[in-house]
């Protein structure tokens, strides 16, 4: 797909690897000036040097000093946002009767409260240009439930749920706000679940890999590039009826 992003100014929050980074290198090679942020500069920075129109910054999205330098200098040092995509999310694996406040609060801060910090200092600018796009990385445990991840599985039916009331508050205006929800999907961050697997099961790697796949009716696990095609074409020109939706990339997973 081929979408001219020329002139535009983005965001992607955990933008140094897996999805991010895909979606990142996907709107830079389309012209867009991308910033990348995230809290491993090192990985950032990895990143950032595969495209000259990449910028990262160090920020921690969770922490809301952190967010508002973040936008600051984003502001200051590149242009006013036209895209922001809130990916960072990790998921932590756990029985629910283990799981205590801390690791419930760090699951709910880290999937939800990274993307309304996002979306909450994006806003005001595209506000202000009555124009924007305003996109959240959530997950099929958004739409449905999964056992062993409930903190993770309610913060992103919080992502979904936020994002379609938001869409609403905008529709009157050129903001769009959508919901990208991928099913399982092959990263570094999917390898925790297959340790668990592994641990919990005694399977190998390619046993646990074939498990999660067989939550895919396609049976195998979703590329990031899959993903940042679909947010490359909900920035484009194209788009613009296209808010308040939770897109599943799942193979048919219901």
């Amino acid at each position: 797909m081929t979408v001219s992003l020329d002139g535009k100014i983005a965001l992607v929050t955990g933008g140094g690897s897996g999805v991010g980074a895909a979606i990142a290198l996907k709107l830079a090679e389309q012209g867009a000036r991308v910033v990348i942020s995230g809290r491993r500069q090192n990985v950032l920075e990895e990143t950032a040097a595969k495209s000259e129109r990449i910028v990262p910054i160090v920020a921690d999205v969770t922490d809301e000093a952190s967010s508002r330098s973040l936008f600051e200098q984003i502001s200051a040092d590149v242009g006013e946002l036209d895209i922001a995509v809130a990916n960072a999310g990790a998921a932590e694996s756990a029985p629910f009767h283990r799981i205590d406040l801390q690791a419930w609060k760090s699951q709910i801060d880290l999937n939800l409260t990274g993307v309304f910090m996002t979306y909450h200092h994006a806003l005001p600018g595209m506000m202000k240009r009555n124009n924007g796009r305003l996109i959240a990385i959530a997950s099929t445990a958004g739409l449905k439930g999964y056992p062993y991840v409930s903190a993770y599985t309610a913060a992103k039916h919080g992502v979904v749920g936020l994002t379609r009331s938001l869409a609403l508050e905008l529709a009157k205006t050129r903001i769009t706000v959508n919901a990208i929800c991928p099913g399982f999907t092959d990263t570094p961050l999917l390898e925790r679940s297959l340790e668990t697997i592994m641990e919990k099961t005694g399977k190998s790697r390619d046993e646990a890999v074939a498990a999660l796949a067989a939550t895919n009716p396609q049976k195998r696990l979703i590329q990031p590039d899959e993903i940042a095609q679909i947010v490359l074409w909900l920035c484009g020109p194209h788009s613009g009826s296209f808010t308040g939706q939770a897109i599943s990339i799942s193979g048919g997973e219901v």
